[in-house]
């Protein structure tokens, strides 16, 4: 959850001011000038591959090369909390650049992608090697040279220190530094070669950071009078993974690391793969279990070294793949300090509480509500 004080956390179920700011820059946020805001959403969303977008009107805007324009501005938005008694609360709600801009009566109105979008737009002319070097220093490298001078943030639990080996792009940046492939199909990326994944925060800062699990603190205590809607709950198996397969291969003949195997061994799950799916698979038949069905994932890439690495990457896929099929659907007050990711404990029936892991929360800039859809592990009933 991105800082915000007890007291504005505590006013977010009163009737407080929800004032909003907007910014814009064309020097790459060396200076930004203040815009009034018309209008507008912001969709933080950890399934997309920009973590933040948003569509806004700003009114009586500057445009053209000076102004505001669709090729070199960014745009910086924060929603204030007004708590009484006391200064107004910013939170930032995003930096971005400008998808689409289309003119209005009034001003401008503007399709926004988080800065992920710029680092996608500086593909190579021609393909390049990386490193060898650790990820730090290979990722550091690639985003500088797509945001100058923008710092990189690295969140505790990944592994900046591992040595990435050589490794071709051919022209996607962002796959580089994400999870993509090459043109002969070997997985690439840094993060998730590292078990973790990177986005642009609410500040529009290069983030590495473990992939999230429901074992995570919780940041957000949600009772039932904070929760303006009645839930709605669903199961799919779409993407349900509870046993997955990594390996470390180039792709050229060489050494290959792994596979090393992680699986759902937890009994009460209902996505349970078995005391040990890869050594014993009929072991659910002699113990009577029927109902236990087991979907591999497989993931290889290039840059997975040694067998620790294959380890923390197979923890972190299963901890991705499990907890889709089961997700809930609710309309809270609006926090826009809550960031995807984050665990909250939620209310979801009169005493009955749960942990969801956020996937996304949409929200009207200015409003007093938001929309958050998350996800959970399902129990055998």
């Amino acid at each position: 959850m991105l800082p915000i004080s007890a007291a504005a956390l505590a006013a977010l179920g009163q009737a407080t001011a929800r004032p909003v700011r907007a910014e814009w820059s064309n020097d790459g946020g060396q200076t930004w000038t203040p815009v009034q805001f018309g209008s507008g959403n912001v969709t933080p969303d950890r399934t997309a591959e920009v973590r933040y977008a948003a569509a806004v009107e700003l009114l009586d805007a500057p445009r053209g090369r000076s102004g505001i324009n669709s090729v070199s501005t960014e745009v910086r938005l924060f929603q204030g909390i007004g708590v009484p008694r006391l200064a107004v609360e910013w939170i930032p709600a995003g930096r971005y650049a400008i998808d689409r801009l289309r003119r209005t009566r009034l001003g401008v109105s503007l399709d926004l992608l988080g800065r992920e979008d710029v680092v996608r737009g500086a593909s190579f002319p021609t393909a390049r090697t990386i490193g060898p070097d650790t990820a730090k220093a290979c990722a550091e490298q690639l985003l500088g040279e797509a945001l100058p001078g923008s710092p990189v943030a690295w969140r505790g639990g990944v592994k900046v220190g591992t040595q990435m080996p050589a490794f071709v792009v051919d022209e996607d940046r962002w796959a580089a530094l994400s999870g993509g492939t090459d043109a002969s199909g070997t997985a690439t990326g840094i993060a998730a070669s590292l078990g973790a994944e990177v986005y642009a925060d609410a500040r529009g800062i290069p983030t590495f950071a473990p992939v999230p699990t429901l074992e995570d603190p919780v940041v957000w205590e949600i009772p039932r009078n904070l929760v303006t809607a009645e839930p709605s709950d669903e199961e799919t198996s779409e993407d349900l993974k509870n046993l997955w397969a990594v390996t470390g291969d180039s792709g050229s003949g060489g050494a290959v690391i792994g596979p090393v195997f992680r699986w759902d061994d937890n009994p009460d799950s209902l996505t349970y793969a078995g005391p040990d799916p890869v050594n014993d698979p009929l072991a659910p038949a002699r113990l009577g279990l029927p109902q236990v069905r087991v979907r591999t994932g497989r993931y290889s890439s290039a840059l997975i070294t040694s067998l620790d690495q294959a380890n923390d990457v197979a923890a972190a896929q299963l901890a991705d793949s499990l907890g889709v099929q089961a997700s809930l659907s609710f309309t809270s007050v609006c926090n826009p300090a809550l960031e995807p990711g984050d665990v909250v404990l939620v209310e979801v029936a009169e005493g009955v509480w749960e942990r969801h892991l956020i996937d996304s929360n949409p929200y009207t800039l200015g409003g007093v509500s938001m929309a958050c859809q998350t996800r959970t592990s399902t129990r055998r009933l």
